[in-house]
């Protein structure tokens, strides 16, 4: 968003958008389990409730004008809620399997780009009375800190303001101290240490369709929160979940330490305000690139090797420095680009895991409680596994997405990763 054209997508909107193609769908995927009430959830009284919210977030009944120069948003004349909030089609799920499969379905398919882009799909009920709602919006209109604030304001039943406590992890603090010949000379540090650090050749780097594979664990946070506390240097809930995907991996791949490949993990950071109004959606993240060390049959060691590696890149400010190199170059189109490409090599990093905070206390969705919330982000060109992670009311729900013709049986990955945590847990704690 810029002040001279308010609705001109931000240069980071307008790259995402630009992804999308016949096998990128260029949306994210919430997934919303309900405990089971007296009865079904009531459609029309969901689109109500929703309906009546959506002033809180002018995105939402907005759709992106692609016509002239650059992408803009523009007001969605024939907006019906109803397009929007509705019943999966072939949605009677009697287990989780069925559920996954549905979600799966979704994930594949396309926003209308002649509307909003967003959706909320209602699933079920399962065969024990829970019902789901998958919640897809487009990255171009939120990215993850963003699209947790767009269901604060539009999906889950009112409750009380949680407290602000003051910019969210990976903002400067100090930047308006720092000269611009300070920044000019931390830059390149910080270029070294998170790029052209060429890795394995991945397992994930493989072409993809558009077929969509999902699988979802839960684990509590207040063990993941103890687990890092456990450590001579206390490692956090990020440096946990990277431990327990590294185990998952080492497992997965069932091959003998000398022959397990380096992988890095880019780890998304956002760089977003917590005070950020309605109007300030939109993408504004960086990232760290992380060594997954598979070969390393200790799980403590695992998670004080990461825990090391984690501490000392976010000491530097690694991924403010890469999110202000990325925007000056990106004035120089082809310069921007090339880097563009070098950042998103598979040689770089082998596949990307995400964990966003969502709502510390338990929510509702018409008098329900949720249950578990899951997200899932899609995989890409030569990465063909995506892992995310959300919070919500001390569980944290992890999400995995793959093409099952490229990389498939992602319930074999989630399963090792349950196992993983068991382990790790068991070591720190007993």
């Amino acid at each position: 968003m810029t002040r001279e054209d308010p609705g001109r997508l931000s240069d980071d909107d307008a790259h995402i958008l630009g992804l999308e193609s016949a096998v990128i769908t260029g949306h994210t995927l919430k997934l919303v389990v309900l405990e089971p009430g007296a009865g079904h959830l009531d459609l029309e009284d969901l689109r109500t409730a929703v309906a009546e919210r959506l002033p809180n977030e002018p995105r939402a009944m907005q759709r992106i004008d692609t016509s002239g120069p650059e992408p803009r948003w523009t007001e969605a004349t024939t907006f019906d809620v109803t397009d929007h909030v509705r019943r999966s089609e072939g949605s009677g799920c009697a287990s989780r399997a069925d559920l996954w499969r549905t979600v799966g379905t979704l994930m594949s398919e396309h926003l209308d780009h002649e509307r909003p882009l967003w959706a909320f799909d209602l699933i079920g009920p399962l065969g024990d009375g829970r019902e789901a709602i998958a919640v897809r919006i487009h990255h171009a209109m939120a990215d993850g800190i963003s699209a947790v604030r767009f269901l604060d304001d539009v999906l889950w039943d009112r409750h009380p303001e949680p407290l602000r406590r003051g910019p969210r992890p990976g903002l400067r603090a100090d930047s308006a101290q720092r000269s611009r010949v300070d920044e000019a000379l931390r830059m390149p540090a910080a270029v070294r240490r998170e790029l052209g650090h060429r890795g394995s050749r991945s397992p994930f780097d493989r072409p993809i369709g558009a077929a969509r594979e999902l699988a979802f664990i839960a684990v509590p946070l207040p063990e993941l929160k103890a687990i890092g506390a456990s450590r001579p240097t206390r490692a956090t809930v990020n440096d946990v979940l990277l431990a327990i995907v590294a185990g998952g991996l080492r497992s997965w791949l069932g091959r003998e330490d000398a022959a397990l490949p380096r992988l890095r993990a880019q780890v998304p950071v956002s760089l977003h305000h917590r005070d950020e109004g309605a109007g300030e959606l939109g993408n504004r993240d960086s990232f760290l690139n992380i060594d997954l060390p598979l070969a390393e049959a200790d799980p403590l060691t695992r998670l004080d090797r990461i825990n090391a590696e984690t501490s000392t890149r976010k000491l530097l400010d690694d991924a403010d420095e890469l999110f202000d190199l990325f925007h000056a170059l990106g004035r120089v189109k082809r310069l921007g680009e090339a880097a563009q490409r070098l950042a998103g090599s598979a040689r770089e990093f082998s596949l990307s895991i995400s964990n966003v905070p969502g709502p510390p206390a338990p929510v509702s969705v018409s008098g329900r409680r949720v249950e578990h919330l899951f997200s899932s982000s899609e995989p890409a060109a030569h990465h063909a596994l995506r892992i995310s992670a959300i919070s919500c009311a001390g569980i944290v729900g992890i999400g995995l997405c793959t093409d099952p013709e490229a990389l498939p049986d992602v319930a074999v990955l989630a399963e090792a990763m349950e196992t993983s945590y068991a382990e790790l847990r068991g070591a720190a704690l007993t």
